[in-house]
């Protein structure tokens, strides 16, 4: 069974990676490097893709930002809901795909498909080592604002839906939740789809991260941070 590489040596030393079918929510306060450390986790490794639903970035300066930390950006495809904001008649390429918001679920389900269809057909580039099915890291780099748009409940069952899939797949998914900005219920029904949950914290001397949902893995907290696109535990 392929076993995806977290960068994190807590994970990665104990128990090899994260098996195919896992789900990973980061809870990060705003002014953290939480979204750095949801790139850091979905870089894909040789024979790997990676799908990342960009809310918050443009995919031109998404696929900039890919360049300044070293990434293969011809392994990434990107569902931008941003672009079209401002930008209405962008179209589609084989890379990347636009839908007019991050209200648009449904667009979103329809533009997932369509990447992941891409990846198994092999029109995107051949990863190195390429295995099939291809192990696919998929990230949503933002729930904080999927949530401003669309109610918990309907947010809740499209992510149902969605995790079902990447298990069916055997990918992984990542995703990024501010939880300074939601109660108590909103964080547990997130927490419900989940495996693994990384918590993060800042503090004057930096950025801290707690792992929970991993047997024999230390629940402490650990420094780290994000370094041409790696991550690194600096304890």
């Amino acid at each position: 069974m392929y076993t995806y590489k977290t960068g994190i040596s807590l994970i990665d030393e104990v128990k090899g990676g994260i098996p195919p079918g896992s789900n990973i929510l980061i809870l990060a306060p705003s002014m953290s490097s939480g979204e750095q450390l949801g790139y850091a986790l979905t870089r894909p490794l040789p024979g790997e893709y990676a799908l990342i639903l960009s809310t918050v970035m443009r995919s031109v300066d998404l696929m900039d930002y890919f360049s300044s930390e070293q990434f293969n950006r011809d392994l990434i495809g990107v569902i931008d809901s941003v672009t079209k904001l401002s930008t209405p008649d962008v179209n589609d390429n084989t890379q990347i795909k636009f839908v007019s918001s991050p209200s648009d679920l449904t667009g979103i389900g329809i533009k997932f498909s369509a990447l992941i269809e891409s990846m198994f057909n092999g029109e995107f580039p051949s990863a190195d080592q390429a295995l099939f099915p291809p192990p696919i890291r998929f990230y949503i780099d933002s729930l904080t604002t999927l949530l401003m748009y669309r109610k918990l409940e309907v947010l809740y069952q499209f992510l149902h839906v969605l995790t079902s899939k990447l298990k069916k797949m055997e990918a992984i998914g990542i995703y990024i939740l501010n939880n300074e900005s939601f109660d108590e219920r909103t964080l547990s029904l997130m927490k419900q789809l989940m495996n693994v949950v990384i918590e993060v914290k800042t503090e004057q001397h930096g950025d801290f991260l707690r792992i929970r949902g991993v047997t024999g893995v230390s629940q402490e907290w650990v420094p780290f941070r994000i370094h041409q696109g790696t991550l690194e535990l600096t304890a």
